[in-house]
């Protein structure tokens, strides 16, 4: 009998994961993304158009930390590939990270080898290479991403390659296995869950302006905070930021917020000399990060009858930089539980 898997959520772990499904699907199987939002809407809920996006290294040496270093490794290989399509809205550039007051991880050599070393041309910067203030700096080869063209990118080829699309706002995940007659298996990658307890947002503030800047810049503060510019490919302007607050629902921009944003990029980051210093703003941007204490959760759980919930949810901030890496989790995990067939052994 045929058999819809069902997969929520149309964000970057969504389409990544509902693309990397599609190549392992049997003959009777067939996916239905089902999602309230798509890369044609905006929403401060759907944070995946919102995002900057490029790929910065976290350190750190907990098992969440090692496990999402694996996760971005295998997306910065996935990145590249992906790259060589212009449609993609994917470009490889220089990275460069100044910190001020470095957390105790980002001076442990181990650490920093975990997330770093294979990033292409990684190295350390000398004191004589920093601008003033700054103690610890690195620099390497990341990508940035058009976010709402990367999405979009991703749909199409999810529709090409035979998937279908709902938009429809679910009120409790087990309405999720009546939306096609066979429905066994429902993929959440719904963002903040459905009432999880460990799930919160994280409120972020960035500005995207049209002065174009040739390297994505990370400025850590001595107060701690973080300024940051990512300039997006396809002449998609440039994101300034950017705020981390979590719990904080408040969707309207704040103009002190933009202001402190554009003081920090005039006085940290290398942007055209036509700039002339000052900036030429397109908007202000608000989004809501789906965050989850302790990590994404990534696991299959057993529902009524022979029905499988795989849960993917709660990246935060890291959507577009684990995305490939969790696809890649959950795939694995479906086809130790026999969701899915393993074409290699066909």
């Amino acid at each position: 009998m045929p058999e819809t898997i069902i997969i929520i959520g149309a964000g970057v772990i969504g389409l990544t994961t509902a693309l990397h499904i599609q190549q392992y699907l049997s003959p009777t199987q067939s996916v239905l993304l089902v999602a309230r939002d798509f890369p044609s809407d905006t929403s401060v809920n759907y944070a995946s158009p919102w995002a900057g996006a490029h790929y910065r290294p976290v350190p750190g040496s907990s098992p969440q930390a090692l496990r999402e270093a694996s996760q971005a490794h295998r997306t910065y290989e996935f990145m590249k590939r992906v790259a060589d399509e212009p449609a993609a809205g994917i470009k490889f550039i220089q990275g460069v990270e100044h910190l001020e007051a470095p957390p105790h991880e980002y001076l442990d050599a181990q650490s920093v080898r975990n997330v770093y070393t294979h990033l292409d041309g990684f190295r350390g910067l000398s004191s004589s290479e920093v601008p003033e203030g700054v103690k610890w700096g690195v620099e390497y080869g990341t990508y940035v991403v058009n976010s709402p063209v990367y999405c979009a990118y991703m749909l199409r080829k999810f529709v090409l390659k035979g998937g279908s699309v709902k938009q429809y706002a679910l009120a409790n995940i087990q309405e999720a296995f009546s939306l096609a007659p066979t429905v066994n298996t429902v993929v959440n990658c719904s963002g903040l869950g459905f009432e999880d307890p460990k799930s919160f947002i994280i409120r972020g503030q960035t500005c995207l302006v049209r002065n174009p800047v040739d390297a994505t810049i990370t400025r850590q503060n001595e107060d701690g905070s973080w300024s940051f510019c990512i300039p997006r490919p396809l002449d998609g302007g440039t994101i300034i930021g950017g705020t981390k607050e979590p719990g904080n629902w408040d969707p309207n921009p704040s103009p002190e917020t933009r202001e402190r944003l554009l003081a920090n990029a005039k006085k940290w980051f290398p942007f055209a000399p036509e700039s002339g210093g000052e900036f030429d703003v397109i908007r202000d941007i608000v989004g809501r990060r789906p965050a989850r204490e302790g990590g994404m959760r990534i696991e299959i759980e057993s529902v009524s009858g022979d029905r499988k919930l795989v849960h993917a949810y709660g990246a935060g901030g890291r959507g577009f930089e684990l995305s490939r890496g969790v696809a890649e989790d959950v795939v694995v995990l479906m086809l130790e539980a026999g969701i899915l067939e393993d074409k290699a052994n066909l």
